[in-house]
């Protein structure tokens, strides 16, 4: 898991690399009609303006480079993917 984790600061590098799983979950969770998949995606495009935002230093005012915030953010995003990807596996219900 701890591999997992470290292998995700490439968001870091390139944010839109996090938007683009965010538009891809949205897409998708639409296509479906999955609202938690596109709440996901919705949550992966938030983390990307917030990635962006550090990246451009908007966020933070010198030491940028210790991030424990991010000990909690990827384990939600991993946490929410796994939700929204269960979503759009999960066949759809019968109405009635």
């Amino acid at each position: 898991m701890g591999q997992l984790l470290s292998k995700m600061g490439i968001f870091i590098q390139y944010p839109s690399l996090a938007a683009l799983i965010g538009v891809f979950l949205v897409g998708l969770g639409r296509w479906r009609g999955r609202r938690t998949a596109m709440v996901v995606g919705v949550i992966w495009l938030l983390y990307a303006a917030y990635e962006t935002a550090m990246r451009l230093r908007w966020l933070c005012s010198g030491e940028c480079n210790i991030r424990v915030d991010l000990l909690l953010i990827y384990p939600l995003l991993l946490a929410a993917t796994v939700v929204g990807i269960v979503s759009l596996l999960r066949a759809r219900r019968a109405p009635g």
